[in-house]
């Protein structure tokens, strides 16, 4: 059997997610046959994958890592919150039920079969496995039928390590206060702390890094920088740095939904060179901009009425009437129709909600969710797209007359009359640079620097990879992995 290995942290956004994505491009580098593993996923940023399933957007990232293809088994359990207390459950990529806490607690005898019948699959196909944990080991709470962290590993019996975040503040408190909460047979477990996210005098620190290794005997097995600029696609979190340049520039503007999902497909905008990029949250003045773009939602009407209450319906209104460009993705493109219908209650309590009525579609949400990966044309410029469709609404009407996209098997999407709104089911829009920079053409920008986005994902894997080739005990964590001591260090 192939080692395991899991990452787990002290808090979320600890850096877990990063850090497997290192590792697995550290091993694959090397000729490792590696895949990621998260048993289970909270998260509205999803992928299609290879088998036709979905799963958390951070495994796919980490599977390209690893140079293969994502697969449904490396997120057996991924949660999509539709309400504060509710979400979307989907097993082995498919959607299962909306089960409150409670439900999906009681659930997770059941579903720990799940992950473990994954995770011995994956153990079949590859030379190791780097999996990560979610949010925290001692969220006490939720220790119960855990198959997220520490229930995990003893289930298959794998080694941790604990990483903590230093620019949070309070790394010695996250990292002591963690391992005193868990039970001996966990603290056991844990085989060594990464400290991440650290700026400055690495001697400032050492004194701590000695205390840390008395008080806790682990051993700290490195310390990696804060990297400036690094942009690897988001598990959960919207980003909202920018990369544009001084000079002429496309303002973009997204409301920050309170169910947005898939907000990684505006990244390729965001670190475009010429393009700004705001996301508008509640109670946020809606600014002037050349292009107003309508995210994903795993809760379409909910967010539909949130954007109303917000200003949004006005201010598209406004926004038109100036000669302003908008574009609907997924849930955004459902919105910008006459009417949302859920008669069955797929996103929430069962009804109807009118759309902003600015392209002549209307859209009833139904249980088969729809998973592609996609390839085509968009009628801009005959210009080539890739991307992948996750949805779970039907759309029809007039508006479908003027379609954006050619696929392989039927057209998707509309355009108004006017020209001036555009609505597409198809996630991933920007990635492709003909595509993007046509969009962006249509959008007002004359001019678009090329951007090769695949490149630039590919090379801030690198960096991350080479930091922990450099700041980390690859030799012990080696080890830990079972690898032979002909795989070079």
């Amino acid at each position: 059997m192939p080692t395991t290995l899991m990452i787990q942290g002290t808090t979320s956004d600890a850096g877990k997610s990063t850090l497997v994505t290192a590792l697995c491009r550290v091993l694959y580098r090397r000729g490792v046959r590696v895949a990621p593993f998260k048993p289970q996923n909270m998260a509205l940023n999803s992928a299609v994958t290879v088998d036709g399933g979905e799963i958390g957007r951070a495994q796919a990232v980490q599977a390209r890592a690893c140079g293969i293809e994502p697969h449904s088994d490396m997120n057996p359990i991924l949660l999509k919150p539709n309400s504060d207390t509710g979400a979307q459950v989907i097993v082995h990529g498919r959607a299962l039920a909306n089960l409150d806490a409670q439900q999906y607690h009681a659930y997770k005898r059941i579903a720990r079969e799940a992950v473990l019948c994954s995770h011995a699959r994956l153990c079949e196909r590859y030379d190791a496995i780097i999996a990560e944990g979610a949010g925290s080991p001692a969220e006490i709470n939720l220790r119960d039928n855990d198959i997220a962290n520490m229930g995990f590993a003893e289930a298959v019996d794998c080694p941790v390590l604990l990483i903590a975040d230093i620019d949070r503040g309070g790394v010695f408190a996250h990292l002591v206060g963690t391992l005193e909460l868990l039970s001996e047979s966990e603290r056991a477990r844990v085989q060594g702390m990464v400290i991440n996210r650290f700026r400055g005098d690495l001697s400032l620190l050492e004194p701590g890094l000695r205390w840390l290794k008395w008080r806790t005997r682990k051993p700290v097995l490195g310390v990696l920088p804060y990297l400036d600029g690094l942009h690897i696609e988001a598990e959960d979190a919207i980003a909202t740095h920018n990369t544009a340049s001084e000079g002429q520039l496309l303002q973009v503007i997204v409301p920050a939904l309170p169910r947005i999902s898939n907000h990684t497909d505006f990244d390729p905008l965001r670190l475009h060179p010429q393009v700004n990029v705001r996301y508008v949250g509640p109670g946020e003045t809606i600014p002037s901009a050349d292009l107003f773009v309508l995210p994903g939602s795993k809760s379409v009407r909910a967010d539909l009425e949130w954007l109303r209450t917000q200003g949004w319906e006005s201010a598209l209104r406004r926004h038109l009437r100036y000669g302003g460009k908008v574009i609907g993705v997924c849930g955004g493109f459902q919105m910008l129709g006459n009417e949302v219908h859920d008669p069955l209650g797929i996103e929430g309590p069962a009804g109807s909600s009118r759309g902003f009525a600015l392209l002549d579609i209307e859209t009833v949400l139904q249980p088969a969710k729809q998973l592609h990966n996609r390839t085509g044309q968009l009628y801009l410029e005959n210009a080539a797209v890739t991307g992948y469709e996750i949805h779970a609404g039907v759309t029809s009407g007039p508006g479908l007359s003027r379609p954006v996209l050619r696929l392989s098997d039927r057209a998707d999407g509309a355009m108004s009359e006017d020209g001036l709104v555009l609505g597409t089911y198809l996630h991933g829009l920007f990635e492709n640079s003909a595509a993007r920079d046509a969009l962006l053409r249509w959008a007002g920008l004359a001019r678009p620097t090329p951007l090769e986005y695949g490149q630039l994902r590919e090379a801030m894997i690198d960096r991350l990879a080479d930091a922990v080739e450099k700041h980390l005990d690859l030799r012990r964590i080696f080890e830990l992995i079972g690898l032979p001591e002909t795989v070079p260090v």
